[in-house]
């Protein structure tokens, strides 16, 4: 069987999927990252070398998120593109008739906006997590619920709390004051899944024309409570699609596909999952930049270098 593989690695997750000629999902793997994306990209490889080494044959690879080039040089990567391309390819792949991608994950969230199946705009929230998972993450273990529950106790709200979303550190003391004041915990988790609605709208998608088919994917949308301040909020409703936490490896995947057209893939194997990783970083002194460049070395032998702001360093 002829696979392609692509892999996204976030800040909190790192996903790895499979798929087949027809975009058919063969595997999902969503780990967490833990701060170790080496060490979880070889989880992730070991994980689908135990279960298809001797089964697939991997055609092209392709790496999305914030460490796509650290996962690029570890496993060979085709094609290693940014998240908003990825999970455009991905999302209008499912979803043709899209207009507008909803995309909120543990530390950033990002709106894309599509026209006839292009990307026309779009805008990312990396500075502050009040509008992302993390953010509901902290409200639920401070009320002590755990978070998969979180967006069914939403659900069981009758009355309408509102809470500060603009900031973590507002929106709990705004939470504590309204548990003083008597508050259900179910109307306070509903105040805070549109606390961060509220948020994600006042800033990510500020000024932009948000038109249906709205998709919504990302970690947080498995939160039904999300889903449904979405779709209160801006009257529409919300399409949540079926592999929803892992559309940035799904298009990634997809763009390795593109990328490869029948030729060889630079893919090393699943054997990179028994191979050692050392990372360094230094400081470039050539010119005024003083660009910090980092440097990973699989089995002592150096195999990529980003940082700089020119190609100095980038020929290994």
């Amino acid at each position: 069987m002829e696979l392609y593989l692509g892999i996204d690695v976030g800040s909190v997750s790192t996903n790895l999927v499979l798929i087949d000629e027809d975009n058919n999902v063969y595997e999902s793997l969503y780990l967490r990252t833990k701060g170790q994306p080496i060490q979880v990209i070889k989880e992730g490889m070991q994980l689908l070398k135990e279960k298809y080494e001797d089964k697939v044959t991997i055609k092209g690879v392709g790496t999305t998120g914030s460490g796509r080039y650290l996962a690029g040089v570890i496993v060979g990567a085709d094609i290693i593109k940014n998240e908003i391309t990825a999970h455009a390819i991905a999302t209008t792949t499912f979803v043709p008739e899209v207009q507008t991608i909803i995309e909120i994950g543990g530390q950033d969230s990002k709106i894309i906006i599509i026209r006839d199946g292009v990307v026309t705009d779009f805008a990312m929230n990396t500075v502050c997590a009040a509008g992302t998972g993390s953010f509901l993450d902290q409200q639920a273990s401070r009320l002590n619920i755990p978070i998969e529950k979180f967006g069914d106790l939403a659900l069981k709200s009758t009355v309408s709390v509102r809470i500060a979303g603009r900031c973590t550190v507002f929106a709990e003391s705004d939470m504590i004051h309204k548990q003083q004041l008597g508050y259900k915990i179910e109307d306070i988790i509903n105040g805070l899944c549109e606390a961060l609605v509220r948020n994600y709208l006042n800033n990510v998608g500020k000024n932009k024309e948000i038109l249906p088919p709205i998709v919504f994917q990302g970690g947080v949308a498995a939160n039904r409570g999300i889903r449904e301040a979405f779709a209160r909020a801006l009257g529409q409703d919300i399409i949540v699609p079926k592999h929803f936490n892992v559309m940035g490896a799904i298009g990634a995947a997809i763009l390795a596909r593109e990328a490869t057209n029948g030729q060889k893939t630079n893919f090393k194997g699943f054997m990179v999952a028994d191979f050692n990783y050392e990372t360094r970083s230094f400081e470039c002194n050539h010119c005024p930049n003083h660009c910090e460049i980092a440097e990973i070395s699989e089995e002592g032998k150096v195999i990529g270098r980003w940082g700089g702001r020119c190609p100095r360093w980038e020929v290994i």
